[in-house]
Parts: structure tokens; sequence; C-alpha cells
């Protein structure tokens, strides 16, 4: 019984220490910049390339269908494809994702960058203050002390 309490209140320090509540405020902020980087690939870096191919080119519904199921005779879409069991490859919908991932890496990339050098700067700037900052006058018992041991030395 006594372990399990120890147990129960070294789980209970562990996840209410700040370490644990920044790692669940780093989850939920990259769930919502996954979101945002989601909506920048879809509506932004997209249409861009569509209309640099000169058309409407939408790469989440690209696919190469591999076998039919037999007998099939509907649509060539995807969802009736995939809903009818065919065996497709779905290589837009992973140049999208693939896409969205570049760019994530690229952005936290860019910020990691951007904190390093804020971090440096700021070491920079307390270490020119230290180095500016006069010694701090010696006390008088350790004055005291060296007028003794030179009293003595003679």
């Amino acid at each position: 019984m006594n372990k399990a309490r120890g147990f129960l209140q070294e789980f209970r320090e562990f996840a209410v220490k700040g370490n644990m509540m920044d790692l669940a405020v780093g989850v939920i902020v990259g769930a919502a910049f996954g979101k945002i980087i989601d909506s920048l690939v879809k509506d932004i870096v997209m249409p861009l390339i569509s209309f640099i191919l000169g058309g409407e080119v939408d790469f989440t519904n690209q696919f190469l269908v591999l076998r039919l199921p037999e007998g099939y005779s509907g649509p060539e879409t995807y969802e009736a494809l995939n809903s009818a069991g065919a065996v497709i490859l779905s290589w837009g919908s992973f140049l999208t994702i693939l896409i969205n991932f570049i760019l994530l890496a690229f952005v936290v990339f860019c910020m990691v960058k951007a904190l390093n050098r804020m971090r440096d700067a700021v070491h920079k700037k307390e270490v020119a203050a230290e180095a500016e900052a006069p010694p701090a006058p010696t006390p008088e018992d350790v004055l005291l002390l060296r007028e003794i041991r030179d009293a003595l030395k003679k």
C-alpha cells in the first residue's frame, strides 16, 4: 500500500511539473499550427501551382487505378472507386501531404533559427554587461586577513 501511495505521489509530481504542462501546450499549439499550414497549402500554394501550370490542378484528386472490381461500370471518381473496393494509388493526396510537411518543416526551421539568434543576442548582452561591471569591492574581513598575513610575513 505504501509503495502504491509513493508511486501515485511521484506520478502526481511528474504530471504537474512545468515540463509536462509545457509539452501539453506545445501539442495543442502544434495541432493549431498544423491546421494553419494545411490552409496555407490548400488555399494559397496549390492555387498558385494551378495558376502556374495553367489550369485547374487539384493534386488531392489525382490518383491511379491499379485494379477495378470485377463488373464495375460506375463513375471513375476517387470516392466512387474507393467505395466500390478498387485498388487506388492516391499519389495526389500524398503529394499534398508532402508539401504540407515541407512547408511546416521550413517554418519551424525559420522559427528555431530566429529564436536561436535572439537567444544568442541576449547572451552576448549579458556577457558584455558582466565584462563592463566593475569588480565587487573586497570585503573587510578579507582585507583584514591580508593585513594579518602581511604582518606575519614580516
